[in-house]
């Protein structure tokens, strides 16, 4: 049985935010996108720098856990209080298909309750695609992102609307 729950991270936990980073992205992403990506993005997205400029910038961060240990982490942020992006969205990738990321999900729209939820995937990402898919999302449209370095994301913006 889970036992999860959920917090707003504060900057005193940053530390935990980055070790969940290294670790999820170095376990999940190697099967979408080279070694060299992962370290360019993870130094780009999840030094402590950037994670405090991104809490400055209104990223709201949450922490979830299962029976007391940190097993994921999210951000969301938005400039009118209706329209809501989801930057980031991981679970440990031995707990995947738990139901960790769906009760996270719905926590996260319990607290921000957006009209629209919409989020950015990686092409190649089949796994997270479909549980997206599952929990009510749809692709809007294919992006590519120039992230530097000679770098892309290839993606699917993908959206939930909540409003009837």
């Amino acid at each position: 049985m889970l036992n999860c729950t959920f917090h707003q991270a504060i900057q005193d936990e940053i530390a935990l935010i980055q070790d969940l980073a290294q670790k999820i992205w170095r376990q999940y992403y190697p099967s979408i996108i080279s070694i060299e990506q992962i370290e360019y993005m993870l130094e780009l997205m999840y030094s402590k720098q950037s994670l405090l400029e991104q809490m400055k910038k209104n990223h709201h961060f949450y922490l979830a856990y299962d029976n007391n240990s940190a097993v994921g982490f999210a951000s969301v942020s938005t400039s009118d209080g209706k329209a809501w992006f989801l930057h980031k969205f991981y679970i440990i990738p031995s707990l995947h298909r738990k139901g960790i990321g769906t009760q996270f999900l719905k926590f996260l729209e319990n607290e921000v309750s957006p009209e629209t939820l919409e989020l950015t995937v990686n092409r190649q990402n089949y796994k997270s695609i479909n549980f997206y898919f599952k929990n009510g999302f749809v692709i809007e449209k294919v992006e590519d992102f120039d992230i530097g370095q000679g770098y892309q994301m290839n993606d699917f913006v993908m959206k939930k609307n909540f409003m009837v």
